[in-house]
């Protein structure tokens, strides 16, 4: 028997997915209106938008006690271990839910602290897989992927200011002249934080920007490990398909080299920053 790997559906992977990898995926809870709802499971993506579009209030929370715990004890009478990859730390409650039930578990559930979100998260819990494949322990695996930690990243350009205005991450005078002015707000993620990168005037400009940090980074963070053999690139969207897909060929044309996966942004992300997110992570292979 190996270990299990579990992720949650902030990395993307859907319940279809994760059945063909070999992966369980925990659905994350979203409150519409007051009313919870499962992602993937009572709540896909155009469900998702469609409200959000529609001007509901949805709000993300973090998953019950009784499904982490079922889910866990479920697999343990199929695998040796589990090895649990939720969203980083400092984005959700999460991981700390799931660090304190698995002290009861007697390290028969390893929970990984490696500060991944979205389509970072999802490769975390390919990487997994592919060392539980090869036969590592869940201990084994967990040091793994957290000894990798920093060395990730994700640049997102935020295509309207509603949404950072409703969460109180910006005032309404300054939406408002960043409407006027047609400014996208440049957002990163490395780690445990979300916090701005800059800002450019116009979609274009902060698509060139968000391929200038990329670089930036593969020239200075990942310097020595940012070739094709070395990294992961991924281009992460939120409903706009055509806008992601022609931001795919300028990253493609910048990183001719790379393979790169484009798949939607998780709708915790979304939920805070609204539709037309366009993004470009990184991870380090393993």
């Amino acid at each position: 028997m190996s270990a299990a790997i579990i992720t949650d559906s902030n990395s993307g992977i859907t319940q279809a997915q994760a059945r063909e990898l070999g992966i369980r995926v925990l659905p994350m809870p979203f409150l519409v209106d007051g009313e919870t709802f499962l992602e993937d499971v009572e709540f896909s993506q155009a469900d998702f938008f469609e409200k959000l579009l529609g001007g509901a209030n949805i709000s993300t929370s973090q998953p019950s006690i009784e499904p982490i715990l079922s889910l866990w004890d479920g697999l343990l009478k199929t695998h040796d271990a589990v090895v649990h990859i939720p969203t980083s730390r400092g984005l959700s409650a999460s991981f700390e839910t799931a660090t304190v039930l698995a002290r009861d578990y007697e390290g028969r559930v390893q929970v990984v602290d490696n500060g991944r979100m979205s389509v970072t998260l999802r490769q975390a819990a390919l990487d997994g897989k592919a060392l539980a494949d090869a036969g590592l322990s869940a201990a084994e695996i967990r040091a793994k992927l957290e000894a990798e930690r920093a060395n990730s990243a994700i640049y997102l350009m935020v295509n309207t200011l509603q949404y950072l205005k409703k969460g109180g991450r910006i005032t309404a005078s300054a939406a408002a002249i960043g409407t006027v002015l047609n400014l996208k707000p440049i957002l990163q993620i490395q780690g445990d934080k979300l916090d701005s990168y800059g800002k450019a005037k116009g979609a274009k400009k902060a698509r060139k920007m968000l391929i200038e940090a990329m670089q930036k980074d593969f020239d200075t963070r990942f310097a020595g490990c940012s070739g094709p053999e070395d990294m992961w690139l991924q281009v992460g969207y939120s409903h706009d398909k055509a806008a992601a897909e022609d931001f795919y060929g300028e990253v493609k044309a910048a990183f001719p080299d790379y393979d790169i996966y484009l798949d939607t942004v998780s709708l915790s992300i979304s939920c805070h920053i609204g539709p037309g997110v366009l993004g470009l992570a990184c991870s380090k292979k393993i």
